[in-house]
């Protein structure tokens, strides 16, 4: 950014100085800036558009004085006489009657000058080589960067996401009214009319091509190729408006753009939309013709583009334009059937015909309302229907699902009944239920049925977790997350991501790198069961780490169905030692996690919790079987509780450790396992559980109070750039907008910096991390 020092180097003898940009860009902003840090006398004015003809305006408001305007000799004289030894500023210079524009080179050289000129602007091409000629310093205000523009958006509208923000940044292109405008739109829904009566004004001293170039830019809302912008584009680059590089014009910022768009009359920007679509091809084609108002030929280039695209995602975005452009139930079908296949199951409900009963079942049970399915098949012969009944019954009333595949073939000729009879049996855990699914999801694929391949998939993976077979769990996500994003179908693909880092969380390994990951995730938009698992993903890896405030906090007042939150609410609770809160039943994910909240029950009892489990319930998958036998009064089988969870869970191999240790009275046997866990919990960073086992070890006169790094020392690139930001005295909320990323994921950071780096202080960790360095 241009500093004011920077400036001021220019000003140390008389001399015309000249700051340029564009709209909102902040010339005056830096005009202020460079006359506070002045040392000296400061002589402000300016032009006004209203008055731009009054001769010698800007000069009489600066001296406060009547001026003779008739002669630029005589001008310069009084100007000089009055600003002496300080400094004249002239903002809106662009505005400026030609007698002054005639007096400056004389008055700059005996005074100094700082005036600022907006481009676009209309100074005759001789007055505007003149000013060069004269200037001892033709300086343009840079655009924000983007740690700047980040910062300049939280302090206009604090608490704004990481999401809001990088969408902020990424529209102003820098210009900080545009950071400022398009924050409060943001955070409140509202918008100054500042920066839209600034472009207006701007984008009146444009000649008509370049005038119509820009607007292009806004309805395009893309970077163009020059030849589709016209003659234009030189002007507009010269204005500092578009930026052309290896032969692209890209707007300076975006909004700006869209505004100029915004304000062409109702018939000159249907004119140009027909005009884009003719010079461009596609779904882009189609949405120009749609603006245009030709909505036949739009329909039917969308049907085209939807007919040549070359992802799911783009076919259902064709198909979806093309839908709400005619009342044809076959291109609404289809377009439904599109946007189901990639997890858009809002869109496909607001085109699904009256009559296709199985679509919008199906619509509804993928956004999580499998009763509002079942409703919606009461009275419908669609062939289709059984096996979205099939799969809404097995989501609503497991119990009677069963019967709705009663006599069926084991194995259906149709693809997507059989990812329904596959789903059943694997509820009922009927023997080789994985090669069911997975053939199932094999023959989906084969026969072009995306939408069956998927919910196999996602049963699979979601009956592994619930088994607790987090191994394969995770790869099945990771290798469907892998299909989905080929196909850009990103609402399958969040619930594969999300499941996949929930896996991770409960297993105990790559905290720090869950955490980060869950929290980006879960600022986006997603499908309610993805939400759920990447809340519980974040809050569980962060309550492990020790930030129990902020795990609780994240899930305070959620509640999502068939989700872990429910659970890792109450074990937060636990490890910030509230037992009581701990005791809270949810909704069942079983049989794994049951069998965890009986678990967190037993600990939350052993802390004094009054009531504690209830007897009985020794069931679900072996390790958690183990460990409600140990709970039940048989501590010795703790040792190989551990052992069972050895290859499932991490953190809940150190529970039954800690268990172990903690439960018996005899040193010999309590202290190894307070060792072991607390080797393990302290190398996967389990701050609190480690914690617990030095607890543990100083009753038996083991003194643990030593800290020394918990790893190679080794910290990731943004480990490092977090810690440098600490150690120059940066708060978090500071570094969150520097990095782009929220207050929990820094947070995240330090902690893992103090963990690798054995700090007992976020401020030791930065001194640290500078020896490392």
């Amino acid at each position: 950014m241009l500093a004011p020092p920077d400036i001021l180097t220019h000003l140390v003898e008389p001399g015309l100085v000249v700051l340029t940009g564009g709209p909102g860009s902040g010339r005056s902003t830096t005009l202020g800036h460079v006359s506070a840090g002045f040392a000296g006398p400061v002589l402000s004015g300016g032009g006004l558009a209203i008055l731009c003809g009054t001769p010698a305006l800007p000069l009489t408001r600066a001296v406060r004085a009547r001026l003779p305007a008739d002669d630029p000799a005589l001008l310069a004289e009084a100007v000089r006489s009055r600003v002496a030894g300080g400094l004249l500023v002239l903002d809106d210079l662009q505005w400026a009657d030609a007698v002054t524009l005639e007096a400056l080179p004389l008055i700059a050289a005996h005074v100094r000058v700082l005036v600022a000129l907006r481009t676009p602007h209309r100074l005759p091409p001789d007055t505007e080589a003149r000013l060069r000629s004269a200037a001892t310093a033709w300086l343009t205000v840079p655009t924000l960067t983007g740690a700047e523009a980040a910062e300049l958006a939280l302090a206009t509208t604090p608490g704004l996401s990481p999401a809001a923000v990088a969408e902020v940044v990424t529209r102003s292109g820098g210009v900080p009214l545009a950071v400022k405008a398009l924050a409060r739109r943001a955070g409140t829904g509202g918008e100054r009319d500042d920066m839209a009566y600034l472009v207006a004004e701007a984008v009146a001293d444009l000649t008509r091509p370049a005038r119509t170039a820009l607007a292009a830019l806004g309805l395009l809302g893309r970077p163009a190729e020059p030849d589709l912008l016209g003659g234009g584009l030189t002007e507009l680059a010269a204005a500092d408006l578009v930026t052309v590089r290896d032969g692209t014009a890209t707007p300076t910022s975006p909004y700006v753009a869209e505004i100029a768009a915004g304000a062409l009359d109702p018939t000159e920007r249907r004119a140009l939309h027909q005009r884009l679509a003719e010079l461009t091809t596609g779904l882009e084609a189609a949405r120009h013709l749609a603006a245009a108002g030709d909505r036949d030929a739009a329909c039917e280039r969308a049907q085209l583009a939807a007919e040549f695209a070359d992802s799911a995602a783009a076919r259902a975005e064709a198909l979806l334009l093309a839908a709400s452009l005619t009342d044809d139930d076959t291109v609404r079908r289809a377009a439904a059937r599109a946007a189901l296949t990639v997890g858009r199951p809002a869109a496909a409900l607001a085109v699904t015909p009256d009559d296709a009963a199985a679509l919008r079942a199906e619509a509804l049970l993928q956004s999580g309302d499998p009763v509002a399915a079942l409703a919606a098949l009461e009275d419908t012969t669609d062939p289709d229907a059984l096996r979205v009944r099939i799969l809404a019954t097995l989501a609503a009333d497991p119990s009677r699902a069963s019967a709705l595949v009663t006599g069926l073939p084991a194995v259906p000729d149709d693809t997507g009944l059989r990812a329904a009879v596959a789903a059943v049996a694997a509820h009922r855990r009927d023997p080789g239920w994985e090669y069911a699914l997975a053939s199932a999801a094999t023959a989906a694929g084969a026969d072009d049925d995306a939408l069956s391949a998927r919910w196999c998939a996602w049963q699979l993976v979601c009956t592994l977790v619930a088994d607790g077979r987090l191994t394969e769990a995770r790869d099945a996500a990771r290798s469907a997350a892998a299909a989905c994003a080929a196909e850009i179908a990103y609402s399958w693909q969040a619930r594969f991501v999300a499941v996949e880092l929930w896996c991770a969380a409960l297993s105990g390994t790559g905290l720090d790198d869950v955490a980060r990951r869950a929290v980006e995730l879960a600022d986006r938009t997603l499908p309610a069961v993805a939400r759920g698992y990447a809340l519980s993903a974040a809050a569980l890896a962060e309550a492990d780490a020790g930030l129990t405030r902020s795990a609780r906090s994240r899930l305070d007042g959620v509640s999502v169905p068939d989700s872990p939150v429910d659970w890792v609410a109450a074990e937060a609770a636990w490890l910030d030692g509230q037992p009581e809160l701990a005791l809270a039943a949810g909704d069942t994910l079983g049989p794994l996690l049951p069998g965890l909240r009986r678990i967190t029950a037993h600990w939350a009892h052993l802390d004094g919790a009054a009531g504690g489990p209830k007897a009985g319930g020794e069931s679900g998958p072996p390790p958690v079987a183990e460990t409600l036998a140990a709970w039940a009064g048989r501590p010795d089988r703790f040792a190989g509780a551990a052992e069972a969870w050895r290859a499932v869970a991490v953190r809940e191999e150190v529970r039954c450790l800690l268990a172990l240790g903690l439960l018996s009275a005899d040193p010999a046997v309590a202290v190894p396992p307070l060792l072991a866990a607390e080797a393990l919990a302290t190398s996967s960073g389990m701050v609190l559980l480690a914690g617990r086992a030095r607890v543990g070890l100083r009753k038996h006169a083991v003194r643990r109070d030593r800290r020394g790094p918990q790893s190679d020392g080794s910290l990731t690139q943004r480990e490092r750039q977090v810690l440098e930001l600490v150690a120059q005295g940066e708060p978090t909320r500071r570094i969150a907008s520097v990095l782009g990323v929220s207050r929990e994921t820094v947070e995240t950071h330090i902690r893992a910096g103090m963990r690798k780096l054995g700090a007992r202080t976020r401020t030791e960790a930065a001194a640290r991390c500078l020896e490392v360095l």
